[in-house]
């Protein structure tokens, strides 16, 4: 569709020619700085960075209209460039023909049959970490979320072709790419890969090893026989003419798997344990669903849909704490929002982080609540006003497989442990492509539920 003309002028915004002031406040607080340019301007910002007119949107009618309504003209922002880096063209990075085949190609790997089928690996591997548990220990959360998703997708995406070495060097490549990511210089100003300052010269040994293992793993699977795992699904995809994904782009989509499907995975099940840990009213209950539902045995990928505490713990926490708290375009052809002009090339930002915690969509919004998910009460919610796995064409393909993973992963840990917030620990948050806890996360206390645990 075309958008209507423009009827009103620019929409306010901070000041600058080039923007270079917007830069340092960016950098020095993206949640808070984005926050206050929304209560001070509305739901259209608009402002300069790099050079660029950016425009912040914040009302779910207008966040419909740039994911949906309006996705023909519109492309991923110039972040993404950045994010290449590590991901090639895989289907979170690419554009025009190369991502329409490949959403084709991998839509075969994630039909609700596969993604049900994916959950016996997800219990069999969650039950061998948290065996490793002990009662009274204590353990940063975000790592041991880390761990534990990352063997999760690596099971589920190669079985038994990865070793548990490679499942190490590849988590290490990830923390290494996440430091670069999270507004580092080079990122930001986009520096060659050849620049040797000691961030780039460990970003390059960070992707040499992720290469190495996965182009191993694909040339193996090559010449091996097929096995029913997710790698398998992608080996065996085929477009309309009879071609399947040559080793390259298998090698981008495992990529977009391992960030897609541990981080933001991870992210969301360290800040759902330190929510239950802030809320012990609410822990409490989520195990007495537990219990009622799986007593002591392992849970299925029905039990997912017998769980909605633990489903609404998940969406509240997503809400308050987004994985991906900002979902970029750019305008390919001119545009409007609310009668107000935006020129080719803008960039316009949609932050889960902005409208998620909007008082006007949530009464009380820093309130963690999870009957806010109830049916009676979000019946009348507007459909963007909770949007974490993005929207539209470019809506997370493996959103239903990450939430299935949440689910099954959460109710497993709730079954056996009670985890307890250390003395002294508070939230810090540093966002990069994802929503990460600073530093090395928050330190926490393990109980046992019981003594078969």
């Amino acid at each position: 569709m075309t958008a209507p003309p423009a009827t009103h002028p620019p929409p306010t915004g901070p000041h600058g020619t080039f923007g270079a002031r917007n830069i340092v406040r960016f950098v020095r607080g993206q949640l808070p700085w984005l926050t206050a340019l929304a209560d001070e301007h509305g739901d259209v910002v608009r402002l300069k960075m790099l050079g660029k007119w950016w425009f912040l949107v914040s009302h779910p009618d207008d966040i419909e209209r740039v994911l949906v309504k309006d996705a023909r003209i519109m492309q991923r922002d110039a972040g993404v460039e950045i994010v290449r880096r590590f991901l090639g063209q895989g289907l979170l990075t690419s554009e025009g023909d190369v991502w329409k085949r490949q959403r084709k190609l991998k839509s075969q790997a994630f039909t609700p049959k596969r993604i049900a089928e994916y959950a016996t690996a997800m219990v069999r591997v969650s039950d061998v970490v948290l065996r490793r548990w002990r009662d009274g220990a204590t353990a940063n959360v975000h790592q041991e979320m880390s761990q534990l998703t990352m063997e999760v997708v690596a099971d589920v995406l190669f079985g038994a072709s990865m070793s548990a070495a490679d499942v190490d060097d590849v988590r290490g490549a990830m923390e290494i790419a996440n430091e670069y990511l999270s507004g580092s210089p080079e990122a930001m100003l986009r520096f060659p890969r050849w620049v040797p300052t000691p961030r780039n010269v460990r970003t390059n040994g960070a992707v040499a090893t992720l290469d190495r293992i996965v182009h191993g793993i694909i040339a193996r699977r090559r010449t091996g026989e097929a096995r029913d795992d997710l790698l398998g699904t992608l080996l065996a995809a085929r477009d309309d003419d009879g071609a399947g994904m040559s080793d390259g782009q298998l090698r981008d989509e495992v990529m977009t798997l391992f960030l897609a499907g541990h981080e933001t995975t991870s992210l969301a099940l360290a800040h759902a344990l330190y929510l239950l840990s802030e809320n012990p009213d609410i822990a409490e209950r989520l195990h007495a669903e537990v219990s009622s539902v799986l007593g002591d045995r392992l849970p299925t990928a029905e039990d997912a849909r017998a769980l909605p505490l633990a489903d609404r713990v998940l969406k509240e926490t997503m809400r308050l704490y987004p994985p991906a708290w900002a979902t970029g375009r750019e305008t390919t052809e001119p545009y409007e929002l609310r009668g107000h002009p935006v020129p080719v090339g803008a960039q316009l930002i949609c932050s889960q982080w902005v409208v998620h915690r909007d008082a006007r969509w949530y009464p009380d919004p820093l309130r963690f609540d999870p009957d806010r998910w109830s049916p009676e009460r979000a019946k009348d919610l507007p459909r963007f006003a909770y949007f974490p796995f993005g929207g539209g064409p470019r809506v997370c393909i493996g959103n239903h497989f990450a939430m299935m993973e949440a689910t099954l992963l959460l109710a497993m840990i709730v079954q056996r442990f009670r985890v307890e917030l250390l003395p002294g620990e508070r939230l810090e948050l540093a966002p990069a492509v994802t929503l990460r806890q600073k530093g090395d996360g928050l330190r926490v206390r393990t109980h046992a539920r019981s003594a078969a645990h």
